[in-house]
């Protein structure tokens, strides 16, 4: 069977892999976005803390015979601690300078970063084996699953979903927004505002890390692996509007897909399809797809 000439199973395995790479820029965005939307800064040094995360997995597995189940929750442990850290030790005084401060120093923070990584482990990549319960896959009729291909879309959906409601529906989540809109205000209720806006850098460099660990199997696991992504993901995060939760979600997965489509059908344009798009949006919606005007 054909779909405008393209046999069904080659389509399927490029929507998958659209859906795979659509996971991971969902949920690498959606971290961007809630540093953005919640502390005004640009973190650059996102991709470099997607590396981390991964190196973490490899490290533990490795040295410490830590498996991978334990890695998904430790690696975003340890390297959203290290946020917590930067935050506190330096980021916080650039909250009142422009925002290119933010960007021009998590810049350079990403390459510190890439450049220790790639000192101590150079550059041709480990490899990080599929769990033994994740081995293997599914016999589609029309496509063979892999079973930790549809893990990493299945979490990855859950935790961005799941961030979502907590951010958006929730009690504590209403009073992360209070706090990046109106910190006095919210201060003279008795909140840790600083604690709150530390709270948050932490757990957004822990979804880059969780993204990581998730990517750990599928590539090898090497230092450039986060700047090879990230200036994708800051077009996906432009694309559905700086700052807007269910826009970095929602645009991650769709231009996942669409990526994927013009694989099968025009596989010179794939490269730059996002790009394109980004073009268009920013000349007809400039706060974009989800943004709201300022």
């Amino acid at each position: 069977m054909e779909i405008f000439g393209v046999p069904l199973q080659a389509l399927m395995a490029q929507l998958l892999i659209g859906l795979i790479n659509g996971s991971f820029y969902a949920i690498l965005s959606l971290g961007l976005a809630i540093i953005f939307g919640m502390l005004n800064i640009i973190n650059f040094a996102h991709g470099a803390q997607y590396m981390m995360g991964a190196f973490c997995a490899w490290i533990g597995l490795t040295y410490l015979g830590i498996n991978y189940w334990w890695a998904l929750l430790l690696s975003p442990l340890v390297v959203g601690l290290t946020g917590i850290i930067i935050e506190r030790a330096m980021l916080q005084w650039l909250y009142k300078l422009d925002h290119l401060y933010g960007l021009l120093f998590t810049f350079g923070l990403a390459l510190i970063i890439e450049g220790l990584f790639r000192y101590q482990f150079g550059i041709s990549g480990e490899r990080y084996p599929v769990p033994e319960l994740l081995a293997g896959g599914m016999d589609l009729g029309f496509m063979f699953l892999p079973n930790y291909r549809a893990w990493v879309v299945v979490a990855s959906l859950v935790v961005c979903l799941a961030t979502w409601y907590f951010i958006e529906r929730t009690k504590l989540g209403a009073y992360l927004r209070a706090g990046t809109e109106n910190p006095k205000l919210l201060q003279a209720f008795g909140v840790n505002v600083p604690l709150v806006i530390t709270l948050t850098y932490g757990f957004g460099v822990a979804l880059a890390a969780f993204a990581g660990v998730l990517a750990a199997p599928i590539f090898n696991v090497n230092p450039v692996m986060g700047s090879n992504l990230i200036i994708v993901v800051f077009a996906v995060v432009v694309i559905g509007g700086m700052g807007s939760i269910l826009g970095s979600i929602v645009t991650g997965l769709g231009l996942g897909l669409i990526e994927g489509l013009t694989k099968v059908y025009y596989p010179e344009a794939s490269a730059v399809v996002v790009f394109v798009i980004m073009a268009i949006v920013l000349l007809t919606r400039p706060a974009g797809l989800f943004g709201k005007e300022r």
